[in-house]
């Protein structure tokens, strides 16, 4: 199955993790690095055009603050982040150099790609600079976003990067050699499972919390992320980042790590964008019949089905669309605020114009802009 499904991929993204890329110390460790780079250049070679999403900036720029922990701190995450980014691409150009190799820096914020403007012009510059042959180095933009070294992750960031570069297949380098059935680290009977082919409940049970004083995420994360992937029809590959080879080695097709199959169905790149990059601004409840019809009759959201607004949004704005229960069931755009949404509870389409002394449209959410979940 490898072998077939990887002989369609033609881009790559491949995300590094900060123990991946440092030593014992937690200092940046030049000959992982080096042989990473020297991986690289061989699917290059090979006609594969790459994109590296790298940890590392922190754990690299902690040791010139001083300190020996991983930072506590927002101030000293951020800082952290700022010195460490330089030493981080001087790295990847000093190993990439002998191959005859160029990078780019992209730093990103959930902003950036929560705007679709940016998101293309994101999509624009990624693929100007895989056309001249460079390869582009992401990370998330530390020193200036609080929520994404506080919540996020480059993991998450990985995934969707596979949509805004349109890439064929994710390649998680971490620091063990897959997904496990437990954590191997306390579990001793802890099997590594080599093919995933649905990222069900129990899947994302089985994965833990992060254990590492540089990284900010664990194997809940790389799951998540391969879930991601997967919803826009890409692959992922989970593989130890110290194993020498294991690039090429998965690249080949060869049972490395473990694959995470890609549903049968995937949504398009706009829908992908709205379920999986954009941060809902509220909630909307429906009542059973809306229930129903959005679920199982590709129908828009209208205002009479709606029995309650939580939260506060603009015309525009990602939203929660919940059932009867409460439970998240969609995500959509929303046509109208939530100040507007409010007044339209259980109104039909026909008064809306009546309610609010304008009119947008007969629908709350349009399924165009609707994603099931």
């Amino acid at each position: 199955m490898r072998k077939q499904l990887l002989q369609t991929v033609k881009r790559v993204v491949i995300k590094i993790g900060s123990r991946v890329l440092t030593d014992g110390s937690g200092a940046l460790d030049m000959g992982t690095i080096g042989r990473i780079c020297e991986e690289v250049a061989t699917l290059r070679e090979n006609g594969l055009q790459v994109v590296i999403v790298s940890s590392g900036a922190i754990a690299a720029g902690k040791s010139e603050l001083g300190l020996t922990d991983k930072p506590r701190t927002i101030p000293h995450k951020q800082a952290a982040a700022a010195v460490g980014q330089t030493r981080l691409m001087r790295a990847y150009e000093t190993a990439f150099a002998p191959h005859g190799l160029k990078t780019a820096q992209i730093l990103l914020t959930g902003e950036d790609l929560g705007s679709r403007q940016r998101f293309l012009n994101a999509r624009a510059t990624l693929d100007t600079l895989l056309g001249f042959g460079i390869i582009p180095i992401i990370n998330e933009n530390d020193t200036v976003v609080v929520d994404e070294i506080k919540f996020g992750d480059n993991d998450n960031l990985s995934a969707l990067v596979t949509n805004v570069t349109e890439s064929h297949l994710l390649l998680i380098l971490t620091d063990i050699e897959g997904f496990y059935t437990a954590d191997p680290n306390s579990c001793p009977d802890a099997r590594l499972v080599p093919l995933v082919m649905g990222i069900t409940r129990d899947i994302e049970k089985a994965a833990g919390g992060s254990g590492s004083t540089v990284g900010t995420g664990g194997m809940a994360t790389k799951v998540a992320a391969a879930k991601k992937a997967g919803r826009n029809g890409v692959a992922t590959i989970m593989v130890s980042g110290k194993r020498p080879g294991v690039i090429t080695a998965a690249l080949a097709g060869e049972e490395v790590g473990t694959l995470f199959v890609p549903p049968a169905t995937e949504l398009n790149r706009r829908k992908h964008w709205i379920a999986c990059t954009l941060k809902p601004a509220g909630r909307i409840v429906v009542d059973a019949g809306a229930f129903s019809a959005l679920l199982t009759q590709g129908k828009s959201l209208l205002p009479s089905g709606i029995t309650s607004v939580e939260g506060r949004f603009e015309r525009g704005a990602c939203v929660r669309v919940c059932g009867p229960d409460g439970l998240e069931f969609a995500r959509g755009l929303s046509d109208y605020s939530s100040g507007e949404t409010t007044k339209l509870i259980g109104r039909k389409s026909a008064e809306i114009e009546g309610v609010l002394g304008y009119y947008y449209g007969d629908v709350i959410v349009h399924r165009d802009n609707l994603v099931l979940l």
